[in-house]
């Protein structure tokens, strides 16, 4: 019996040892930047060997792309029910607590880092293949890609207002407080409700 529970064990200690490695990773690239940061560091963090690194994400670089954007959870918000859009949204991007990420949005980490090209344009591919190319699977009525990426643009751009530029009412808005003006602009840009006929 013992060995048929031996995978599930084993999945979950893999998945708590990567998340362990990713929350490192933030707190570490936020505080010191890329150059600033080694895998060595990161590894004792998590306390967890330096090759584990490697094994979960590759390199370096990987690690720091990923450590940006939960893409994850994002994916997640992204393909689910079209009624829970707004609020997933609103959660995963504008109103995690960066604190422990030194009070910075993660892009706004990626675009700190003086080695930020490379790893900046792999996210985009990340972003276009998990995360817009599901949101526009949502989107009703004509130019779907240019509505999705309004969309996520809007939520890029109060997060950072939130965690980067501390804008006074937005910083200090509740998720509710945002939610039903959030929810009327994704009615417009996903389900075309108000939007002009022709």
């Amino acid at each position: 019996m013992a060995t048929d529970h031996e995978p599930t064990a084993q999945k979950r200690d893999r998945a708590a040892t990567r998340a362990a490695l990713l929350n490192a990773a933030r707190v570490r690239f936020a505080r010191f930047g890329y150059e600033g940061t080694t895998v060595r560091d990161v590894a004792q963090d998590a306390r967890v060997d330096a090759a584990l690194v490697f094994r979960y994400f590759g390199s370096k670089r990987a690690l720091f792309e990923e450590a940006c954007v939960d893409h994850e959870v994002l994916g997640q918000v992204m393909s689910g029910p079209l009624n829970e859009l707004p609020a997933g949204m609103l959660e995963s991007v504008v109103f995690q607590d960066w604190s422990q990420f030194a009070g910075e949005h993660p892009l706004v980490m990626l675009l700190r880092s003086p080695s930020h090209g490379p790893a900046r344009e792999r996210l985009e591919q990340q972003v276009d293949a998990a995360h817009i190319e599901e949101l526009i699977k949502q989107v009703r009525g004509k130019d779907a890609t240019l509505r999705a990426e309004m969309l996520v643009a809007c939520l890029l751009g109060m997060g950072v207002m939130r965690s980067a530029l501390h804008s006074t009412a937005l910083t200090s808005a509740t998720l509710d407080d945002v939610l039903p003006y959030f929810t009327g602009i994704t009615k417009v840009l996903v389900e075309g409700d108000g939007l002009p006929t022709d």
